[in-house]
């Protein structure tokens, strides 16, 4: 497969980069500061372009069958998120080029159907990136484009670790483990992504995963 990826330098992104690689896709690295792609696998075919320009989504979409967007902005402008969904989409309409956004934990529900971000123990901080993400899967669920997307939302808690290949799917409900914990490295969210990229089984909807 061609796959394009957004935010590739990025956690998430360069997780996901060189799991496609690992997998022997042809893969396309889009940063916007070449210079930070030093670390990313050689295999990779590296271009510059702004998330936010759907004009530069289609170039890059050429020949493409998916494109991964993994961007994640700096603190304070956590608003790009919402406009990159927009950009993105609008770069893809009428391409047949699927589109699989990274996107965040805070609108999943928890058992009693209440969001994660209005739960009581939901951190402050968190919550400028976390009404960011909801944004972001509202521009998705109305956007009037013909873009087969999916929205992949992680779990509550998502770090760094092993890549163990091993992951449970659900839709809207955090998935919690056995002993309470609701957690996935970004390691196997990258094979989330390339596992739904390689094998669709959402279209024009959220999932989302956890051990």
């Amino acid at each position: 497969m061609n796959i394009t990826v957004l935010g590739a330098t990025g956690s998430v992104g360069s997780r996901v980069v060189t799991e496609a690689v690992t997998r022997g896709h042809q893969v396309t690295a889009v940063v916007r500061d070449p210079a930070r792609a030093a670390a990313l696998p050689a295999a990779a075919r590296i271009r510059t372009g702004d998330a936010g320009d759907p004009r530069r989504i289609a170039e890059l979409a050429q020949g493409q069958d998916v494109v991964v967007s993994a961007t994640r902005p700096a603190p304070g402008n956590e608003p790009e998120l919402a406009l990159f969904a927009h950009a993105s989409l609008t770069g893809l309409h009428g391409t047949g080029v699927r589109l699989l956004l990274v996107g965040g934990a805070a609108s999943l529900t928890v058992p009693d159907g209440t969001p994660l971000v209005d739960t009581p123990d939901f951190p402050s901080a968190l919550l400028p990136i976390a009404r960011a993400c909801n944004a972001q899967l509202d521009v998705c669920r109305t956007t009037p484009y013909d873009v087969d997307w999916a929205y992949a939302s992680p779990p509550a808690v998502l770090e760094a670790g092993e890549r163990t290949g091993r992951y449970r799917l659900g839709a809207d409900e955090l998935i919690v483990a056995a002993d309470g914990t609701c957690a996935l490295s970004m390691e196997d969210l990258a094979v989330v992504l390339l596992d739904e990229a390689e094998r669709p089984r959402h279209h024009r909807e959220r999932f989302t995963a956890g051990y």
